[in-house]
């Protein structure tokens, strides 16, 4: 049995929590580069808390440069184990309307330009993402949207794409009718793999503020439309993290599907192969199997 800490991250328009005793903001250095920004860090309800805006405060990073294994690795050192996050998202179905959340339970990985792994040459690491997001996580976020009065549609695929920009309309109808993808959004993605690799739970709440450029009735994506819905569900989502620690509990068991225990049979390369400096920034990613 372990304390449960439980990490936010934060996307468009979410940048701190409601409610945190102690609350301040905690600067971590990390071995993988400086994250998004300081980590806001306090207790709710009996459990520790810390919160991560992905993009910086004043939106700051675009998705492509949003320090991924920065904020990963920062997290796991504050002694974070599970990990939310919450991301603004465009929809591919009708029924997952504006102002509407899901519970992402799959992802396709259209990135190119990112860093997406810990390992790398000198020590070599391959982790399961078959099932990307963590069932229980899943079933705490759903409890607590509901109870936060959002409609919530549970399981889902998530488009990530590189962007900047938004899809072009053959992109957005290839995702959606070939595909069969359900959300698009441009940060999941590495953010889940990296939280699997530092044997991090994950979960995704994709927030839709629009329904991409496919629909034939709303046309190409209008950012002001989009962050008018964005304010609403933003205040839906601090509701919905404030309920979490209370669903998650002080206590914190193993996961009983393994997220914790990502890398027990991960690591590929000979203790005496492994380059020490790769292995010294490794230290609270996968110290667990590598001391």
């Amino acid at each position: 049995m372990s304390d449960t800490v439980i990490g936010i991250i934060g996307g468009s328009g979410v940048y701190d929590i409601n409610g945190l005793e102690g609350a301040e903001w905690t600067t971590v250095e990390s071995p993988w580069g400086t994250p998004s920004d300081a980590i806001l860090t306090g207790t709710l309800d009996g459990v520790r808390m810390a919160f991560l805006p992905r993009h910086g405060r004043g939106h700051v990073h675009s998705p492509t440069t949003v320090p991924y294994r920065a904020n990963i690795d920062a997290l796991k050192r504050l002694g974070v184990t599970d990990v939310v996050s919450v991301s603004a998202c465009g929809s591919f179905r009708e029924e997952m309307a504006p102002g509407d959340f899901v519970v992402v339970d799959q992802f396709i990985d259209r990135t190119f330009a990112r860093e997406k792994s810990f390992f790398g040459t000198g020590c070599v690491g391959h982790v399961s993402v078959a099932h990307p997001t963590c069932p229980r996580l899943r079933d705490a976020c759903e409890t607590a949207a509901r109870a936060a009065g959002v409609t919530v549609h549970r399981g889902g695929t998530y488009l990530a794409m590189e962007g900047p920009q938004f899809s072009t309309l053959a992109e957005s109808r290839m995702y959606r009718d070939v595909w069969g993808c359900d959300v698009i959004g441009m940060t999941n993605m590495p953010e889940a793999k990296l939280a699997r690799e530092a044997e991090l739970c994950y979960a995704s709440v994709a927030m839709i503020t629009d329904y991409d450029s496919w629909h034939p009735d709303h046309g190409e994506v209008d950012v002001t439309r989009i962050i008018a819905t964005l304010m609403g569900n933003a205040d839906k989502a601090r509701d919905m993290v404030s309920r979490l620690p209370a669903l998650l509990g002080p206590d914190r068991a193993p996961c009983p599907h393994g997220c914790d225990r990502a890398l027990d049979h991960a690591i590929l390369t000979a203790p005496d192969a492994r380059d020490p400096a790769l292995v010294a920034k490794l230290d609270a990613v996968a110290g667990r199997v590598l001391t």
